[in-house]
């Protein structure tokens, strides 16, 4: 379930109250405050995963605190693993301080008092949060409250893949049907332990399955990076990752389809995106075709038209019906 709620549309002495509300409703208990005490304001998206849930927040700098009297109050026991963009933010617990934290991940756990922030620089901050039970990850407590309060890189390994992929979620996710996002909340639950994992040094001691689910991760960013690559193959794929080609079908065949098959899915996926959007109507099919990976334009139009029934020329002549005329008429395929 995916569901969105902005305060803009409230008077402007109700926006803050509301928005305190909702994050407590969304979050836990907890106190939020604002040197805008009028005019705050603010968006929210969550997305239900089973397991986990994804929640993103649009809002002008404010203060946050939860006590141990809003923990008796109710304790989901969840940890909160946060992707900070837009303008930093800081959390403290259990006597750990994160600093200011822009353009990397930050955790905190529920069950314990907290506060945070973020500066009053008149712009607004951007957050992902995962929501994750406690007892659904595969690494003690105490081993993970060593992570608490601290700055989480994003900039490699299962950081940089983790983080891509919660604001994937947050884009994404509300257009996948309920088993998706069942299977994407067991995947966003992997991606996550494997993350804490390798920021605590023991990656290896997760269950092999945990391990299993973050390779296909890693292997998809890969896919997703270089899907402009025409000579992108399985052992390119199974050498940059260090595993034999074997191992790479292996971890293929829990997603139901081989390598090959999930390369030429995606890329034209992405040409059907491209051929749709109105921005690129003066770039002509070939370019398109090329830009994914196809460099033989009548083997693109074959495979466009097995895979979606119609030829590439006749999806972008029926996305230009939507143009007014005179930008109709000045759009043209090469």
């Amino acid at each position: 379930m995916w569901s969105k709620v902005s305060n803009e549309d409230l008077p402007a002495e109700e926006q803050l109250p509301f928005w305190g509300e909702l994050v407590s409703r969304e979050l836990a208990p907890l106190t939020l405050s604002s040197a805008n005490s009028v005019d705050f304001p603010a968006w929210a998206s969550v997305l239900d995963l089973g397991p986990v849930r994804v929640a993103a927040f649009n809002s002008p700098p404010a203060y946050l605190r939860r006590t141990w009297a809003d923990i008796r109050r109710a304790d989901p026991g969840t940890y909160q693993l946060t992707f900070v963009s837009g303008t930093p933010l800081w959390i403290s617990q259990r006597r750990q301080d994160s600093g200011l934290v822009i353009g990397d991940m930050v955790l905190f756990d529920l069950s314990y008092p907290f506060e945070g922030a973020v500066p009053d620089n008149g712009l607004h901050t951007q957050v992902v949060i995962v929501q994750l039970p406690r007892e659904e990850l595969p690494l003690p407590s105490d081993k993970v409250h060593c992570l608490l309060a601290q700055p989480l890189s994003t900039s490699t390994g299962m950081g940089a893949i983790l983080s891509r992929f919660m604001t994937t979620l947050d884009a994404y996710g509300p257009d996948c049907d309920p088993r998706d996002l069942s299977r994407l909340g067991v995947m966003t639950l992997d991606l996550s332990g494997a993350c804490l994992a390798q920021h605590l040094g023991v990656y290896d001691a997760l269950p092999a399955e945990t391990r299993q689910q973050a390779m296909l991760a890693r292997v998809n960013a890969f896919i997703d990076h270089n899907l402009g690559d025409p000579d992108l193959s399985p052992s390119d794929i199974a050498a940059h990752h260090h595993i034999s080609v074997r191992s790479l079908h292996t971890l293929f065949r829990q997603q139901g389809e081989t390598v090959a098959a999930s390369i030429r899915r995606r890329r034209l996926e992405r040409c059907h995106a491209d051929l749709t959007d109105l921005r690129l109507r003066r770039r002509s099919i070939t370019a398109i075709a090329a830009r994914w990976g196809f460099l033989r334009l009548p083997d693109f139009s074959r495979a466009f038209r097995a895979a979606y029934g119609t030829a590439p020329r006749e999806l972008r002549k029926a996305a230009l019906r939507t143009l007014p005329d005179a930008q109709r008429a000045a759009s043209s395929d090469k």
